[in-house]
């Protein structure tokens, strides 16, 4: 193994980063956690090659230093870097959501600083979570500093597509812009929802209502609070850019519904559904997914071990499983979440094969 690669943070990115790289054939991966039980924990489970014991130590060694670890840890981490040993040639990255704040940090190091944002997550969290699977088609961005020549690009590159994920090169101002879009603002807009059904006192059957369609849209909600806490402090005036924006798109909303005239409502809809169903389907964003199929099936009893009975025999792994409206006599909605749109065609294929229900996909 000629590549030695530290991994810092062993949660859920840093230890599926720690397993796919585990498929480089020249790779050793040490893994460092600030929690000696996690890091002990991986590698028992074989998710690390070896765990010394001070991150110095490890760092000394390392031709690739990941910090897997949230934006402001890392940059406590980058100004102690300072002060270890490192090789020559070393080269730093991170797996951070926002990347100019890294980047302009990046400018105060003597080595070469390679911003990284992998685009994948999962509802589970922590080392057991891992999966060396979990980059695979998803989006792998890369901000390097001016000190990163081609060649090392090339090099950080070449060792992180054993992940399987897309890289892609941008500058950090221009991811942010685009993350702040896609995935930093949305959530600040399902917070809001959510805030305004709590406030809905005088109607608390809407919660009920709520159980469908808008418990899917404002999913996202449920994400840890400290985190994005942290993403919008550090892409603040980005997402704030992106609220001034929505706020003048609502108000050119509002006349609509003030003049209610049928043909502009309409189109507006209209021209929202053309650009909604030209994105693209396949493969990850920069927002988390779970890949739902929609079962219409009968409320009896013992459906449920049945259809999950189908997808245990054939290997499929699910993320979440629900039923939407069903009532006695009456067909109901069983939404299964998946982990990959793969998992999701497979388990659409199995209930074709085993079952008559209709399968689909919304």
């Amino acid at each position: 193994m000629n590549v030695h690669v530290l991994i810092i943070g062993l949660g859920l990115i840093g230890g599926s980063l720690a397993k796919a790289l585990q498929r480089h054939p020249d790779a050793h991966i040490s893994g460092y956690d600030a929690d000696a039980l996690t890091a002990r924990k991986a590698y028992k489970m074989g998710i690390i090659h070896s765990s010394p014991p001070s991150v110095e130590i490890a760092a000394k060694e390392a031709d690739v230093i990941i910090f897997a670890t949230p934006v402001a840890t890392t940059l406590k981490l980058m100004e102690q870097s300072k002060y270890w040993d490192l090789k020559n040639g070393v080269i730093l990255t991170d797996t951070g959501s926002t990347k100019k704040t890294i980047m302009e940090a990046a400018k105060n190091l003597d080595c070469t600083f390679i911003g990284g944002h992998p685009m994948a997550g999962s509802h589970k969290s922590g080392v057991e979570a891992a999966k060396e699977v979990l980059f695979e088609n998803a989006f792998y961005v890369l901000t390097p500093n001016d000190e990163a020549g081609a060649e090392q690009l090339a090099f950080l590159k070449e060792l992180l597509s054993v992940t399987k994920a897309k890289i892609e090169v941008l500058a950090a101002a221009d991811h942010d812009h685009m993350t702040a879009i896609v995935s930093h603002f949305p959530h600040l807009i399902a917070a809001s929802l959510v805030h305004q059904l709590a406030k809905e006192e005088d109607y608390p059957f809407a919660r009920q209502l709520a159980a469908g369609g808008f418990r899917d849209i404002t999913r996202i909600a449920s994400s840890n609070p400290e985190m994005w806490r942290d993403i919008t402090t550090q892409n603040n005036a980005m997402i704030v850019q992106q609220m001034d924006n929505w706020m003048a798109e609502m108000a050119e909303l509002r006349e609509l519904l003030v003049q209610n005239e049928e043909t502009a409502i309409q189109d507006y809809f209209q021209e929202a559904k053309s650009v909604r169903d030209e994105l693209p389907i396949a493969g990850h964003g920069a927002l988390y997914s779970a890949y739902d199929l929609y079962i219409d099936i009968p409320d009896i009893p013992g459906i449920l071990s049945e259809m999950t009975g189908y997808l245990a025999e054939e290997q499929i792994s699910i993320v979440n499983l629900r039923i939407i409206e069903t009532r006695e006599d009456v067909f109901g909605i069983l939404v299964i979440s998946f982990q990959t749109p793969e998992d999701r065609e497979k388990a659409r294929a199995c209930f074709n094969r085993r079952t008559s229900y209709d399968s689909y996909i919304s």
